[in-house]
């Protein structure tokens, strides 16, 4: 059990008051501040025989998939966003460009190469993580225009997808085996992470369910977002974690209150 707190909605409506004088009429999606991971070295075990598992040249480096103890693999739909994001800043602050190789993701972070497999066709494309979504349930990663047609998802729209991260070669080791690739990887399951409860049009409701969630929670927070297609919404958040696993506890204890639609993302 989280700890109870205290919640004071006058500071949460003073907070949200605060962020509308300074975004206006922004259409600027947020952009998030990457928290610094400590990175490490690796090198690919023997036992990994599986072709799956072959290297990928991307501007002229070699990127693996990681080994399980130290990887990260995600089952789930796969979604592609367009022609409404075009030209707007992605969450690494980066311009969106449908034409261009792209994804989003909630959690992974920004920078991280991911190999992703289109369940329903086998097609598969390696791409690099610049923004944040897909805020949906159940859906793990949202593919440029540009990287859809790669997997054959245009058309279709959402299908079922398995990602896979990749960690980047950065030198050889000697063995008795031979040379082996030396991976450069960065924390994928360590950060800060919330629930996203949901997000309203009407900032009295956002409001009155915070006021509610606040004496059960340690970490309320409310951000307002200009979606393309909803327009400007209030994203409530619970429970600041700092692991992927304890922010999943905090997810389940929410869907067993009843919000089945809540979902872990990254800060």
């Amino acid at each position: 059990m989280l700890p109870n707190k205290p919640y004071d909605t006058t500071r949460v409506f003073l907070t949200v008051i605060i962020v509308l004088c300074l975004s206006g009429c922004a259409r600027e999606r947020h952009v998030v501040k990457s928290i610094p991971q400590p990175i490490k070295k690796l090198v690919i075990p023997d036992k990994i025989t599986d072709p799956s598992f072959r290297p990928y040249d991307i501007n002229g480096e070699k990127y693996y998939p990681l080994p399980s103890a130290d990887g990260f693999v995600q089952y789930g739909k796969v979604s592609w966003y367009g022609k409404k994001f075009h030209g707007r800043p992605t969450a690494s602050g980066e311009i969106y460009n449908m034409y261009k190789k792209s994804a989003a993701h909630k959690t992974l972070p920004l920078g991280t190469i991911v190999k992703v497999i289109n369940l329903d066709n086998n097609r598969e494309t390696v791409v690099r993580i610049n923004d944040r979504g897909p805020f949906v349930k159940g859906r793990i990663i949202d593919l440029s225009y540009a990287t859809a047609k790669e997997v054959g998802l245009v058309r279709q729209g959402v299908a079922r997808a398995k990602i896979i991260a990749l960690g980047k070669e950065v030198g050889r080791l000697k063995s008795p085996q031979g040379l082996k690739p030396v991976l450069e990887v960065g924390s994928l399951t360590k950060g800060e992470f919330v629930v996203q409860i949901g997000a309203f049009k009407k900032k009295e409701n956002a409001l009155r369910l915070a006021d509610r969630l606040g004496v059960i929670f340690n970490y309320v927070d409310i951000t307002i977002f200009d979606d393309a297609y909803r327009g400007i919404l209030y994203r409530l958040r619970v429970s600041k974690s700092k692991t992927l696993e304890e922010a999943g506890r905090a997810e389940r204890k929410l869907e067993d209150m009843g919000f089945k639609e809540a979902f872990v993302v990254s800060l």
